[in-house]
């Protein structure tokens, strides 16, 4: 594959490709030009539904060397998933995100799951979803005890945790990209900055292991993550989102990104935030109850975009790949509609980390941190 800069024009895709694979590529194939990965990978931030997309999911994850998924499962989906996949998953604790009665679910039914989640399946972490859209959901002074980083129910949520030997995975803020566009209003948002006030206190005031999702939601900023890390030893982060990761990380000089991950090996997991449905192997409409249902319609396709996540992941940290991505990135078209559009990816540069590095990041530090 030849190298390439960002798209600048928009392209309709090939005949026969899709938005997770705009190379054309056999992703089985690739799988196996790629060396095996220097220790078996587990992958710390996966949202697996569905026991039929569970067993593409695993084809996938043994294909590319992933032989443990941590996942936010919830509750009501967990056995037919563990039924599928069996002792290559563990479950993270989350909301029921579809509960109809969302408030309930999201404050007082999420510590009533808690529990059950820790005794029935063995959760030994618990999720903390706090992006800036959940003010949407939440919206206006109503939305203060749950929207607030250490608002009350955060605070309650977290000492029921602390007392079950949790530890935390957290989301807090999105991309940049996002800030720019659908963020824009500051003041129903806040800056980006803001979101990680309640953050940095809760860190100091619970003591417990944390995992900040997305490269601590700042990828775009390596030197705000290294302050955040110095300044708080309990905190990891992981390397999920991968549209998101491999086009902020990509924009990174190669010395800097090498020389981030070399200084903080030990603190920094594997994650690749793949989402299944079942309704990515069936030939359905999309389905409201589940944002990303229309992203596949087959077990190929469905293949194919869990697959290219894992691609792209491993090229960025293996290689010296320098070329597109096979992943059409939305939040380009978002910025500048008029130099992209739907089809268009971003540059995707490889750092060929350090062995060391890598096996700390793909097995050692999970298996520290994780238990």
């Amino acid at each position: 594959m030849s190298s390439a800069a960002n798209q600048s024009t928009p392209q309709a895709p090939p005949a026969g490709r899709d938005q997770n694979n705009l190379l054309g590529l056999d992703y089985r194939a690739e799988a196996g030009r790629l060396a095996k990965p220097v220790r078996p990978i587990i992958d710390v931030h996966t949202h697996i539904v569905g026991g039929e997309a569970a067993r593409v999911y695993g084809e996938v994850a043994a294909t590319f060397g992933v032989n443990l998924t941590y996942s936010q499962t919830p509750l009501p989906d967990v056995e037919p998933v563990r039924d599928v996949l069996g002792d290559r998953i563990r479950f993270i604790a989350c909301p029921t995100w579809g509960a109809t009665d969302r408030g309930f679910a999201f404050r007082q039914g999420y510590v009533n799951d808690l529990p059950i989640f820790r005794d029935r399946y063995g959760a030994k972490m618990m999720k903390i979803w706090n992006a800036p859209r959940l003010r949407d959901f939440f919206p206006g002074k109503e939305g203060a005890d749950l929207v607030t980083f250490d608002g009350a129910w955060r605070v309650r949520q977290l000492e029921a945790a602390r007392d079950l030997g949790m530890s935390v995975m957290v989301h807090v803020a999105d991309p940049d990209t996002w800030f720019s566009t659908k963020y824009s209003d500051a003041s129903k948002y806040g800056a980006k900055r803001d979101h990680y006030i309640g953050l940095e206190k809760m860190l100091d005031r619970f003591d417990m292991k944390w995992v900040a999702a997305h490269m601590g939601g700042w990828p775009e900023d390596l030197a705000f993550l290294d302050g955040l890390l110095e300044r708080h030893p309990n905190l990891h982060l992981d390397c999920s989102a991968t549209k998101w990761i491999v086009r902020e990380i990509s924009r990174h000089p190669v010395d800097r990104f090498r020389a981030f991950m070399n200084r903080w090996k030990g603190r920094i997991l594997f994650g690749s935030d793949i989402v299944t449905s079942d309704d990515h192997v069936r030939p359905v409409k999309h389905n409201p109850a589940h944002p990303k249902s229309d992203q596949a319609s087959s077990p190929q396709a469905a293949f194919d975009l869990y697959a290219s996540r894992y691609w792209a992941l491993r090229i960025l940290l293996e290689t010296g790949y320098e070329g597109p991505s096979p992943i059409a990135d939305g939040d380009l078209m978002m910025v500048d509609p008029a130099a992209f559009d739907q089809w268009s990816s971003p540059r995707l540069r490889g750092f060929s980390l350090d062995k060391d590095v890598l096996g700390e990041l793909y097995r050692g530090t999970a298996e520290r941190v994780l238990g």
